[in-house]
């Protein structure tokens, strides 16, 4: 592992002030309104629920979840990159202890509001976070590694696991703070789709007379390879080349400046993938 001061100075501290942001949201917003957002925290704030009900012991949440991500951060350790874990238990471990020791001061107790502000904030830690390549840890670690590694649409399973910790919360403790639970996990979902589009990609069709300079561009930027099809111009009648390539969503800002440089005459057209099968190149975790 190689450390760049400037590089990851910067990254670690937009994780720890991600991390002083989360925890605030958890006590300011999602424990005042009783919701539970889901993965390792959901299913940690269910467990101190259950215990502070039934047993009246008071479980440190830094102690169960911790316990919680122990084999996810041994997957991401394993397979998915070493510095990425390290910043991520960082980001899971600095989260739990904020979230112990900072005082509670809620900030409304309107359930609704709580739903959408805490949602909103959840999905743009959880952005920044995979943003700077780390992640809030518990199913993002097997989610991960499943997409990556497996080949496997993993983000449906976590889906059901949301959907059993909400189930279990609604049974347990009242339909209400469980319906009022998917408001937030929805914002948050959307927030972070809006913000973060590594695992999402975009379909490039460039009409071109300079497919070569082109296709260097895309594959320079991207690591993706490119088709080069014939075309004629229908108003002239000229031949034209067209370079279809298919890359990450947030390089295709990137990617379609350097077409524009190598070809300023170049007519591109930009069309949102829904899904892609076959070899496709994704950045590794380092």
């Amino acid at each position: 592992m190689k450390f760049d001061i400037k590089k990851d100075g910067m990254r670690l501290a937009v994780i720890c002030l991600a991390a002083v942001i989360m925890a605030v949201n958890i006590k300011s917003f999602v424990r005042t309104g009783g919701l539970y957002p889901g993965g390792a925290t959901g299913l940690t704030l269910l467990l101190q629920r259950v215990f502070e009900l039934w047993f009246h012991v008071e479980l440190p949440y830094t102690l169960v979840n911790v316990i919680l991500n122990a084999f996810p951060v041994y997957l991401g350790f394993r397979f998915i990159g070493k510095k990425f874990t390290l910043y991520s238990v960082l980001m899971i471990m600095l989260t739990n202890l904020l979230t112990d020791f900072l005082p509670a001061f809620p900030i409304t107790y309107d359930t609704l509001l709580i739903s959408i502000f805490g949602g909103l904030i959840n999905g743009f830690v959880i952005s920044l976070c995979l943003a700077m390549n780390a992640t809030t840890g518990g199913t993002d670690f097997i989610a991960i590694y499943l997409s990556e590694k497996k080949e496997i649409d993993a983000w449906n399973m976590v889906l059901v696991l949301n959907v059993f910790i909400l189930a279990a919360a609604g049974l347990l403790f009242g339909w209400d703070k469980a319906l009022y639970s998917i408001i937030f996990q929805f914002t948050s979902t959307q927030v972070l789709h809006m913000m973060y589009k590594r695992y999402q990609q975009k379909t490039l069709f460039v009409v071109t007379n300079h497919a070569q300079a082109v296709y260097e561009e895309i594959s320079k930027i991207s690591h993706h390879g490119a088709t080069v099809m014939d075309g004629e111009g229908s108003y002239q009648h000229e031949e034209r080349k067209v370079v279809y390539s298919v890359v990450s969503s947030d390089e295709a800002k990137s990617v379609i400046r350097a077409v524009r440089h190598a070809d300023p005459k170049a007519f591109i057209n930009v069309i949102k993938t829904d899904q892609v099968q076959g070899r496709f190149y994704q950045r590794p975790n380092e």
